[in-house]
């Protein structure tokens, strides 16, 4: 399947929550009312080191992600790519996607001169710290998060 990344519309995002919706995780954390996410795109676009993109496959959006730069001093300085919010339609899971997905953002983190890609991925997800581990990500950090 031929798979075009780039970057999203404004337009796309209620597409966007609809994938990001579309698992047993999301159902429960994500709405229907398009206000909140639209205004985090509109926050997103003014950042400029923030990225939404979307994968299409001829007219369909199939697949998203989220990729941040973050400047930072440690580890000599190095750029940090930071990868959120991965998606692909649960229709088309298994059928290389994820793959292409992964190695676009990380041609672009290349490209912006990032010296490494960073994730985390909920502990239940069992099936993608499989995928995240053929790709060469490394478990190498616990992950914490508090709700504010």
């Amino acid at each position: 399947m031929t798979v075009l990344f780039r970057p999203a519309a404004r337009d796309e995002v209620p597409a966007v929550v609809a994938l990001l919706a579309d698992d047993i995780l999301g159902q429960a954390r994500e709405t229907t009312d398009p206000a909140p996410y639209l205004s985090a795109f509109d926050a997103m676009q003014r950042q400029g080191e923030n990225h939404l993109i979307v994968g299409l496959s001829g007219d369909r959006l199939v697949a998203c992600y989220q990729l941040i730069f973050i400047p930072g001093l440690s580890a000599k300085a190095t750029l940090r790519a930071q990868i959120e919010g991965v998606r692909v339609a649960s229709d088309l899971r298994g059928r290389g996607i994820g793959a292409l997905l992964v190695a676009d953002a990380e041609a672009r983190a290349r490209a912006a001169g990032c010296g490494q890609m960073q994730l985390t991925t909920n502990r239940t997800r069992m099936d993608a710290h499989r995928f995240y581990d053929r790709l060469g990500f490394t478990p190498s950090h616990i992950g914490y998060k508090k709700t504010l």
